[in-house]
Formats: structure tokens, sequence, C-alpha cells
């Protein structure tokens, strides 16, 4: 297939968009509450907890925060800070020095250039300090609703166990997902997915004798565990 420039365009494999839409069908049987599983109550807590999240538990990220919010809200109150006081903190998270410079950092521009609010679009959260793109794609479909799908660990290694993509890397996984998972189904999608890594997908020893989508799968009973390069 020819652009209007006239290059050769890649086409969509119809058997993966359709082994997508079967997959991801019976997926959100398996997971019908899958959701995020930091705890917020605003878009700027989010993003912090997601800048948190790099290298570290949700689980232990909920830990952090709920006595972090108790004492620290809004951007104005992060901004105050220097970074050994919110570093003292996060003690419990990697990279918790780095984190520290970058929600401080971040939340000053979010005081200065957007009046406290959250931006909305993923360049401009994407240059915030300490945000790459996982980061940002989490706030816009958690926060914001927005049809993303983030990539992180268990989507990189479901979604290429599932044989729905090939790419190396999570940027290229991205890529491919979207191009086969319909927009409507893109939100749920990212938490299905995640969900299935946490609960039968695992790293290191799937459960292929009770997985709902084995017989979907390229991948069944190969143990190998799948990491992104």
């Amino acid at each position: 297939m020819l652009d209007f420039h006239g290059k050769i365009q890649p086409q969509q494999e119809p058997d993966r968009a359709a082994r997508a839409r079967e997959i991801l069908a019976i997926l959100s049987q398996t997971y019908p509450d899958a959701g995020t599983a930091l705890r917020f109550e605003t878009p700027f807590q989010l993003l912090v907890a997601a800048m948190l999240s790099a290298q570290t538990t949700d689980r232990q990220v909920n830990k952090i925060t709920e006595r972090l919010f108790k004492r620290y809200r809004e951007p104005q109150d992060f901004a105050r800070l220097n970074p050994e006081e919110l570093a003292r903190e996060i003690k419990g998270c990697g990279l918790y020095k780095n984190k520290s410079r970058n929600i401080i950092a971040t939340s000053r521009i979010l005081v200065e250039k957007y009046n406290s609010q959250v931006p909305r679009t993923l360049g401009e959260l994407e240059l915030l300090p300490g945000v790459g793109r996982k980061t940002a794609n989490v706030v816009l479909n958690v926060a914001f609703g927005q049809p993303t799908l983030p990539v992180d660990t268990h989507v990189f290694r479901v979604s290429h166990r599932l044989g729905l993509a090939r790419g190396k890397t999570p940027e290229k996984t991205e890529e491919e997902l979207l191009a086969i998972i319909p927009e409507y189904a893109r939100r749920a999608a990212h938490h299905q997915l995640i969900a299935h890594g946490r609960t039968i997908c695992t790293a290191r020893r799937p459960r292929c004798n009770i997985c709902p989508v084995a017989h979907l799968c390229p991948s069944r009973d190969v143990q190998e565990p799948v990491t992104s390069g």
C-alpha cells in the first residue's frame, strides 16, 4: 500500500487485529474491574505516584503516598520543599534522590506555567522533569480518560507472549498495539493486560494451565521470561 508520498506503508495484519479483539473480549470478562492500583485523589497526586512507581511496586508507592499526601497535597506544597526534605519522605522507593529532584522541579513548573494544573497533552507532560512517555500516558489514561495505552513491563511481556506485538522497545510495542486495538478499547486494555500479567501471565512462571486465552496464545507453555530491551 502506498501513501500520498508514494512510499510503501506496512499494512495492518488482520489476524493480529482480530486476535487482539478476541483476546481483549475474554480479558474484559476475566478482569471486569481492572484499574490502576495507585491511590490518588487528584491528577497531580496521580502524577506524583506514577513518577514514584518507576522501579518500585505500586504497593510500596501507596505506602509512601498514604503519609506523603497527608502533608503535601498540591503542586505548591511540593514546590516549597528542597530535595533533601522530600528525599527523606520518599526514601522507601528506588532512585528516591532523583525522584525527589524531579517531583520538586515538575511541581514548580506546574505552579509557574500551568496555574498548578496538570497539562492534558502528551507533549506537555513529557517535557516535565522525570516524566517519560509511560508516566504521561498513565496520567492521560487514568486521570483524564484519554484512550492511551501505556506500556509497562506487564503490558510489554503479555502483549509479546500473546503475539500482539514484536517491537523490542516499549515505544515500538505501543505503536504496534495502537495499530491493532480500537480506540474505544485502549483504556481498558492497558489495565486488563496488567491484571493478566500480575495474576496469570507472570514473568517467571506463567500459569498457562488456567489461562483463559491460552488457546489464542502462540507462546503457551513457553517459560522464558520476556523483557523490554
